[in-house]
């Protein structure tokens, strides 16, 4: 019997150690040189990826988060989550600012309007979804084939990059559009917004670590103002606390948000001088380009805009110094 429960142990212990041993092996990234991001067009969606291609087909309807979701194949084939709701316009254009700096994001593309055929005995999405199969503005996102999503996830405050300025950029990120549902790991009961995705590269097994869900942004943070996606009023509010000043090497953000001191607190001036080698690319232009994109009206397009290059202005200024 004790022979049998060594022979056990050792089984495990082998076990382990290949598992740990294959998890060594794979190499984690969390961001990209994006190139020559003023090249960029801000038009198009994160990525390489052609805009989704009607007659859209109906799929299923996705009961997970709180958005009204469904699955739908375009004329080309391509699968497409589209989403309705509130949070359309806003992760529309957050996926392609965050993507034009290096960081993974699933192509986003605001739609109008348009017609999904089949879109029957609907639930939640009844919402954005109209009995002839009809809708308005909506977003279609497309997850890349080539990524496998793991079961794993990741948290703000114990993943592989804690300290490094590729981190701490993509909180100063989160702050700089006000994503205040920065929910991760810890939240996985009412749904995680971080991810870990697996790729394959020349045989090498990559894993990427990113922000799957950027809908909360550019309105106000919480709680003294009630959260809120786009809204220019609300963010524009907040653009004057939203950076308050430095504490020796570190800077002191108004950002609250669902781990408020897991943002706020570690930022340093480095961080932010390396962020702004690629956010100082960004140009007026990208920025309108996207915000029309996205649905934007002329006045919203204004308004996000300018209240973004204010808040890029106040990150200017400290790396400056």
């Amino acid at each position: 019997m004790k022979s049998e429960i060594l022979a056990g142990l050792f089984r495990t212990i082998v076990l382990m150690l290949a598992v740990c041993s294959s998890c060594a092996a794979q190499e984690r990234t969390l961001w990209q040189d994006p190139g020559e991001i003023g090249r960029i067009n801000f038009t198009h969606a994160a990525g390489p990826e052609n805009p989704p291609r009607p007659p859209f087909h109906f799929v299923r309807e996705r009961l997970s988060g709180i958005s009204p979701k469904v699955t739908v194949l375009d004329s080309a084939g391509v699968r497409w989550r589209v989403k309705g709701g509130p949070e359309v316009r806003a992760e529309s254009f957050a996926t392609r600012l965050v993507g034009a700096l290096g960081y993974h994001v699933e192509p986003t593309w605001f739609v109008a309007r348009g017609k999904i055929d089949g879109a029957r005995s609907l639930t939640r999405a009844i919402r954005f979804i109209r009995p002839d199969g009809s809708f308005s503005n909506a977003s279609f996102e497309r997850r890349d084939p080539n990524l496998k999503s793991l079961p794993e996830d990741w948290s703000w405050n114990n993943n592989p990059f804690i300290g490094t300025d590729q981190l701490n950029g993509l909180k100063v990120l989160v702050m700089l559009v006000s994503d205040w549902d920065n929910k991760d790991v810890r939240d996985r009961r009412i749904g995680s917004n971080t991810g870990i995705f697996e790729r394959r590269i020349d045989g090498r097994e990559q894993l990427v670590y990113g922000v799957k869900d950027w809908g909360q942004t550019l309105g106000g943070w919480g709680p003294r103002l009630k959260p809120k996606t786009w809204n220019c009023e609300r963010f524009t509010a907040q653009t004057k606390t939203f950076l308050q000043g430095r504490q020796g090497n570190h800077l002191r953000f108004g950002f609250t948000g669902q781990h408020t001191n897991d943002f706020k607190n570690d930022i340093t001036i480095e961080n932010v001088r390396w962020l702004m080698r690629y956010l100082d690319r960004i140009t007026d232009t990208q920025l309108h380009s996207g915000l029309k994109a996205s649905g934007a009206t002329p006045e919203e397009m204004a308004c996000l805009a300018t209240q973004l290059g204010e808040r890029i202005k106040q990150l200017r200024a400290v790396e400056s110094n």
